[in-house]
């Protein structure tokens, strides 16, 4: 994939989601989170997530999103990232929103560790900067609050 393509590809990503909807999620994303810079995601299915953990992280089970930042930080493409629609479509359920509001905390969860930042290692400051996106892009209680990390 080029940076030119469609920054949202739809593969397997099963029907009824609100494509438009979506789009303008991950515009606002790269135009607000990532200052512009662009990112593709894949939405796909539980498989191709198993495929890819498998493959890049040696880790043989389906995930809701992966995240692959581009090697130059300065590029003016961030990256890409790929999402389980029917893992969002679970925990949207779960939590009793849309599955479009669980794949744009997906969208902004990829683009943060797009961005460089790492939940695991930087001492709640990840955290801190999802909750504050979150709440300015009007979205439910994102993947590290929900994890409780």
């Amino acid at each position: 994939m080029s940076p030119d393509d469609s920054t949202l590809l739809f593969r397997r990503a099963g029907q009824g989601l609100d494509r438009k909807s979506l789009r303008l999620t991950a515009k606002r994303l790269e135009r607000e989170v990532a200052q512009d810079r662009r990112f593709r995601c894949l939405l796909t299915d539980d498989r191709e997530l198993k495929r890819l953990n498998s493959q890049f992280f040696n880790k043989s089970y389906p995930t809701d999103v992966l995240s692959f930042p581009e090697a130059d930080p300065e590029a003016p493409f961030l990256g890409e990232m790929a999402i389980s629609v029917e893992r969002a479509a679970e925990q949207a359920r779960e939590c009793g929103h849309t599955v479009e509001q669980e794949i744009g905390i997906l969208m902004l969860h990829g683009a943060l560790h797009l961005l460089g930042m790492d939940h695991e290692r930087d001492r709640g400051q990840m955290k801190r900067i999802e909750i504050r996106w979150r709440q300015k892009l009007g979205l439910p209680p994102g993947l590290i609050e929900r994890a409780g990390a």
